[in-house]
């Protein structure tokens, strides 16, 4: 052994602190970089030289090299920002973009997006997020004779994709439920009146061939509210109520209503007739609530179901409503005049679920055909003209045949007055995009003006089997690797991939003090490998002194 071999130790020595310095450099200089993930080097050393001593073979190194520089992947804090675009990922995963008509992917966790002039989401570089876009599929639930119970669910479909904007307008759709609880005053008295048929009373008082259909002195109670047709326009729905007149009641009392809309807006054609033409206009149902000491106990509903031959408004073509899965009574109002939707049971029909509050949670046919109904007192009634005139009367007031009251149902108690305790229903108009959000399981969802929340895509995370065998591409991008394996995509908040946090970007995880403890200790590193070569060169120098 020479004494060059140690100064060619020392200069291992100095080339393996220089390059970690530059691996502390780099982390220090990226200590405000978003997403930015701090690196370690670790040391090695040579393969060491057999030596002869006394006791046999011994070893002396010949320095040190660079075994590896791995990449720390802890997680960073989370800034708050402003923007709903701005995503940091709490785990593992890795956010998926790609160059716009390009086939290749980065990764990344800097999520700085922003939507670009052509729509699509994007990292500062252009490169497009990637996700899946999300289905809006209904489904309906048809009874036998109805079809307007509708469940609405989203899947993911397709593979990743770019996540782009395209339609700002969220489509409308019509509406099929309406729920309308009141509470109605029994110490009214009843405006409306007639002799042979005292639950229709109400129904007589309309005329949809007058200015104004319903005069104020022939109802005790009105409620209103909008509902929309399958193209998004709105049209106003109003319930008359109005109490019942009886004999006999048993402490029962009951009240009549009717479900209206404007006659001119009433596109029903049955047979040769045309509604709107008739004083039977914008009339969609009938019937009467039953209460018992102010609770309701049961209801009967009506709805137009044959060509009143010029009579539209006569009693023998209003048959019992049919029921939806869910179990409440149906209407059709055909606002837009198709073909094949102004009765319940039409090819093009959109029907309307009413509720007060009641259901029935038995459709079976009673064996007349008639699907639901029971009676109360004496045989089942097949249309509104064989209903009586007294609550005890044979084939009075049809019935659910296992009527469910709900918790919030119309009501009659003495208040002071009637009053609307809760409308709704389910319909919209057309609406534009006011903003997106992105929730913890990083599905990106539209909110629009008409007051609609969609789900338009779900954010792609990847994780990697070795996420130390990705390489950095720069501007906070990875690409991957043999090393790393291939991409492991899938949802946020599923398995180690993290969930998502919109509002935020994660910081870098470079820790300055720790930065700066390594940089002493690599200073003091290369200090000494600097004084073994300055060392070595003066035993040299006295070697060279030994000639003279």
């Amino acid at each position: 052994m020479s004494l060059t071999s140690s100064m060619y130790a020392g200069i291992t020595g100095l080339s393996a602190h220089g390059e970690k310095m530059s691996v502390i450099g780099n982390n220090l200089a990226n200590v405000n970089t978003m997403g930015f993930k701090g690196a370690r080097m670790r040391f090695e050393d040579v393969m060491s030289q057999d030596v002869y001593t006394t006791a046999g073979v011994g070893q002396v190194g010949r320095g040190v090299r660079i075994a590896s520089i791995y990449t720390d992947y802890s997680q960073g804090s989370f800034e708050s920002t402003n923007e709903s675009t701005d995503l940091a990922i709490g785990g593992e995963g890795f956010f998926i973009v790609s160059p716009k008509g390009e086939g290749s992917s980065y990764y990344t966790r800097a999520g700085n997006f922003r939507f670009d002039n052509d729509g699509y989401l994007v990292d500062p570089n252009g490169y497009v997020v990637q996700g899946w876009q999300v289905e809006q599929t209904s489904t309906s639930a048809i009874s036998d004779n109805s079809a307007t119970s509708t469940t609405t669910t989203t899947r993911i479909i397709g593979s990743p994709t770019d996540i782009r904007l395209e339609n700002f307008q969220s489509p409308p759709s019509p509406t099929t439920r309406v729920s309308m609880i009141t509470n109605l005053d029994p110490s009214t008295a009843s405006r409306a009146n007639r002799a042979d048929a005292p639950y229709f009373a109400l129904m007589d008082k309309w005329d949809g061939t007058a200015n104004t259909p319903m005069a104020q002195d022939n109802y005790a109670y009105s409620s209103t509210l909008k509902v929309y047709d399958a193209v998004g326009t709105a049209h106003d729905m109003t319930v008359y109520f109005d109490q019942v007149t009886m004999s006999n009641a048993g402490g029962d009392t009951v009240w009549e209503y009717v479900v209206t809309v404007d006659p001119d807006e009433d596109g029903r054609v049955l047979g040769s007739t045309s509604m709107n033409q008739t004083s039977a206009a914008g009339l969609l149902m009938t019937g009467t609530l039953t209460f018992r000491t102010g609770n309701l106990i049961g209801m009967s509903a009506f709805t137009l179901q044959s060509d009143g031959g010029g009579n539209v408004k006569g009693l023998q073509h209003w048959k019992p409503a049919e029921f939806s899965t869910a179990g409440y009574p149906v209407l059709t109002a055909n606002f837009l005049g198709q073909s094949g939707a102004s009765v319940t049971a039409g090819a093009s029909a959109v029907n309307i679920e009413m509720n007060f509050g009641i259901r029935n949670t038995d459709l079976a046919s009673n064996g007349s055909g008639i699907v639901g109904w029971s009676t109360q007192f004496g045989g089942m009634p097949s249309n509104a003209a064989m209903v009586g005139t007294n609550i005890t009367q044979s084939g009075t007031l049809p019935n659910f045949r296992n009527p469910e009251v709900s918790a919030l149902a119309t009501q009659s108690f003495d208040t002071g007055g009637s009053s609307t305790l809760f409308q709704g229903q389910d319909g919209y108009g057309a609406g534009f995009l006011q903003n997106v959000t992105v929730s913890r399981d990083g599905v990106l969802t539209g909110r629009y003006s008409n007051g609609q929340v969609l789900e338009l895509y779900a954010l792609t995370l990847a994780t990697f089997t070795n996420q130390w065998g990705l390489r950095r591409d720069g501007s906070n991008l990875f690409v991957e690797t043999r090393d790393s394996g291939p991409a492991l995509t899938g949802q946020a908040n599923t398995g180690s991939k993290g969930t998502v946090a919109s509002n935020s970007l994660e910081s870098s995880n470079v820790d300055m003090a720790t930065e700066f403890v390594d940089m002493i200790v690599t200073q003091r590193g290369f200090q000494a490998n600097t004084k073994v070569i300055t060392t070595t060169d003066s035993l040299l120098g006295e070697v060279i002194a030994m000639k003279r």
